[in-house]
């Protein structure tokens, strides 16, 4: 690779100049410290906050007495699209404590008539300008819970992880390089928050519980700190910490809240009810004047249970829990049939704490229990160790006896705080079904960060499986296989690599977790180089990857013969003023045939020696197929009605349909559209097709148009529809790469023509929704799915099937 010593040069020729420059910035002098004000720029990031027996009201005024005693934090930074320049707009977050909550308020200032606000339902704030807290109540700068709020008291909250998973660029990506780890939205906290848009910019008030919070079993606690802006307008991040993006660990850079003592959390209990109704109907085969056949279901009544055991534990069970499903799962394009599609944990019984069952390459997946009984699980933190445990039994519908049937589930993830941020993690899970069949994991994990920059990261899993149901010989043979996986990567500011092998071995499987492909080996090298321009210039940062990637079937490459994918990316991007931000890339790969995709295929061919008689024989493609294609991507700022994006891939790649080259085009675009501060409008398109490069034929394609569109009543309160549509074709398949001979399908009963195949599908829900808190919702909905013969004409919809449910919680904070 002779671009890699040139891009490692140039990084480190232009890391001089910036670093000349932060030297003479240091030299200045200092003003003086004002006693309760921490200056983020200037490094005062260890804060006191004063301890004050008082009550104040959530309204978004900064008026009660209480406030004028706060500490004080100010001095914010630029961290995104650059970083280490003062922010445009200033910002002041006040902070004090009760016996029983700590209390934030922001003023934060902008030009008048620039603040981007709207009423939206919880965690839907990221378009909308917002500040961010970022507490780790047990100061390990490894992970810290988030509390978001939008100038009008929005809510949005979840957790912030770091497990090295940083982004060095990559195909299409028009942001380049991550700055840190996103926010998992997933879990919900109880505070109460109220914001208002003033002349001077806006204010938020925030309280959180400390019922809400797991920390250290301490009389004097020590919790990490920072706050984060987001101003729409400039489409830019600023920090109270000076964070810096060229570093390993973004929470490691935050402050300390110091000092805090005689917190009362009380008895943490959360009782949660909950009962959930359903309906469904579908048309009677055959019944004259289009009748339909609605059952109702018996009402579903079960419930959670959150126990705060100590400061730093926590025990929650649930009986019969609700899959909190309340529209269809956005449908999603597969590029790879080999690849399973993901879809995310929704069930608030599984989302409390989920951040603690985390481990790399997917080996624990709590939608594996699917319609569990009862569970109970126990997170917590003690002396550095995290601790997660959890039990389930699955299936209470299905009768006893039925091989696979009822499976219980045991799952336990540990970590260990290794240093000031490195650390090692062991995991267990169990699966023990009816007929004797079970699934057995354990491995390590470990993540160690050094030299501020570097991190190693590697994991070592094996897995004994028994099927859950004898072969056709009467055997339920137990095989044992591992996954292992190692990682060694540089997240500099300018300069960054990732270097990394993994494998899966044939006979690895994770019962309780997802693994998108098996029986594969991937080694992959990425070297990256960013330049920062001023924030005033139009084009605010810009720079590229180069990406080595190669795919082996798992005994091909510890035997060290030819990978079956070989993928060379060239990829740049530009972050431009504004807001906006641009990619493109090039794609040069070579695929080989996998015959174990093909193995039910078969083609007809003359018999030799007698051509007037055809045999059905096995199917067998082109050695290999080249690729060439070509990727562009588009963001647009976040303007005050309107944001989107635009995802683009065209250029000759595989057809998995008929293993041949084909002209692909992907098209993804998405868009919102906020018309007032009540409404918001969500589309999406998405297109795949291949076309033959032979006679231009279409031989598969889908499109997905989607429509989101919610209103806000008030706080609570909104109504949203949502509607789907999901067209797919596929030609008559014929080996297109070689002899043009028509495809069949090898069944139990023969063989089958692969021929055409067309559905035309629509999904509509509508969904009313009360939810004051996390755990207190009332849900009514109706979602009706119809088909029709030709796509997209919506005319000839006929309803296939519909249904109504409704949905009751209230939680009670004992």
């Amino acid at each position: 690779m002779s671009l890699v010593p040139a891009l490692l040069a140039a990084a480190l020729l232009g890391a001089a100049p910036d670093s000349a420059v932060r030297r003479a910035a240091s030299a200045q002098p200092a003003p003086p410290k004002v006693e309760g004000v921490h200056h983020g720029r200037r490094g005062e990031l260890d804060v006191a906050p004063p301890r004050i027996e008082a009550d104040v009201a959530i309204d978004g005024v900064l008026n009660e007495a209480a406030w004028s005693r706060a500490a004080r934090l100010t001095g914010f930074s630029r961290f995104q699209p650059t970083d280490g320049e003062p922010a445009t707009d200033s910002t002041e977050v006040l902070v004090w404590y009760s016996p029983t909550a700590i209390h934030f308020g922001v003023r934060a200032f902008a030009p008048a008539g620039t603040v981007n606000a709207t009423l939206a339902d919880r965690d839907r704030i990221t378009g909308d300008d917002h500040v961010t807290i970022l507490l780790s109540t047990f100061d390990d700068a490894r992970q810290a819970v988030a509390f978001a709020v939008n100038p009008l008291g929005v809510q949005m909250d979840g957790t912030l992880v770091e497990t090295g998973n940083i982004s060095t660029g990559g195909m299409g990506n028009s942001g380049g390089a991550q700055a840190r780890e996103g926010i998992d939205l997933s879990a919900d906290f109880v505070f109460q928050s109220k914001g208002r848009v003033t002349p001077e910019g806006y204010e938020v008030e925030v309280r959180i519980p400390f019922k809400s919070l797991r920390y250290q079993p301490r009389d004097v606690q020590r919790w990490g700190i920072n706050v984060l802006r987001r101003v729409t307008r400039l489409g830019a991040e600023d920090s109270w910490a000076p964070a810096r993006r060229g570093r390993a660990s973004f929470l490691a850079q935050g402050g300390r809240l110091t000092g805090l003592t005689d917190l009362r959390r009380g008895l943490v209990l959360d009782l949660t009810p909950v009962v959930t109704q359903r309906s469904e109907g579908r048309p009677v085969s055959g019944a004259p004047g289009g009748a339909w056949d609605y059952r109702v279901r018996r009402p579903d009544v079960g419930g959670n249970v959150r126990w705060g055991v100590t400061n730093n534990l926590t025990l929650n069970g649930t009986v019969h829990p609700d899959f909190s499903q309340v529209e269809a799962d956005a449908a999603q394009v597969q590029f790879d049939p080999r690849s399973a599609l993901f879809f995310a944990e929704r069930r608030p019984f599984f989302l409390d704490g989920i951040e603690q069952f985390s481990v790399p390459n997917g080996i624990i997946y709590t939608r594996r229990i699917v319609q569990p009984a009862a569970a109970v699980k126990l997170t917590g933190k003690v002396a550095g160790t995290d601790v997660a445990v959890l039990s389930a039994v699955d299936d209470p519908g299905v009768p006893h006896g039925q091989p696979g049937r009822h499976p219980l589930y045991n799952i336990v993830r540990v970590q260990r705080d290794l240093g000031a941020q490195s650390r090692v993690g062991a995991v267990i899970t169990d699966r023990e079904a009816d007929g004797g069949g079970f699934n057995r994991v354990a491995g390590l994990d470990t993540r160690v960060v050094f030299g501020k920059v570097y991190a190693v990261q590697g994991q070592l899993v094996a897995s004994t499986t028994r099927p859950d149901a004898p072969d056709v010989e009467g055997v339920q043979e137990v095989r044992t296989g591992p996954l292992w996986q190692a990682t060694f990567q540089r997240n500099g500011r300018r300069f960054g690599f990732r270097y990394s092998t993994s494998g899966i071995h044939p006979d690895f499987v994770a019962g309780s977790g997802f693994i998108s492909r098996g029986n594969i080996a991937r080694a992959a090298a990425s070297h990256r180089v960013t330049f920062f321009n001023a924030p005033t210039s139009p084009i605010v940062s810009y720079g590229g990857d180069v990406v080595l990637d190669g795919t082996w079937k798992y005994d091909d490459f510890t035997a060290g013969r030819e990978a079956l994918e070989k993928k060379l990316h060239l990829n740049g991007n530009a972050q431009l003023r504004g807001g906006w931000s641009a990619g493109g890339s090039v794609l040069i790969e070579e695929f080989r045939y996998d015959p174990d995709l093909y193995a039910r295929y078969y083609i007809p061919q003359p018999r030799a020696g007698n051509p007037a008689v055809m045999d059905t024989v096995p199917y067998v493609g082109t050695p290999s197929l080249p690729n060439l294609d070509y990727v562009l991507t588009l963001n647009t700022p976040q303007f005050r009605k309107f944001s989107g994006n635009a995802f683009v891939i065209w250029g000759q790649d595989e057809n998995f349909y008929e293993w041949a080259s084909s002209d692909i085009l992907f098209v993804t675009l998405n868009g919102t559209i906020r018309p007032t501060e009540r409404m918001r409008i969500d589309a999406a398109y998405q297109i795949q097709r291949f076309a033959r490069v032979r006679d231009g034929s279409v031989v598969g394609q889908a499109q997905i148009p989607r429509l989101k569109l919610e209103y806000q009543i008030a706080r609570p309160v909104f109504v949203r529809f949502v509607g789907q549509y999901v067209a797919f074709e596929r030609d008559s398949l014929r080996d297109e790469g070689r002899t043009q001979a028509p495809v069949f399908f090898r069944t139990a009963n023969g063989y089958v023509r692969a021929g055409a195949q067309r559905s035309n599908t629509f999904r509509g829900d509508v969904l009313f929704s009360y939810q004051p808190n996390p755990g207190t919702v009332f849900f009514a909905g109706y979602g009706s799915s119809a088909s029709e013969p030709d796509p997209l004409r919506f005319g000839q919809l006929r309803r296939t099937t519909d249904g109504f449910f409704l949905k009751w919680s209230y939680l009670f904070r004992v």
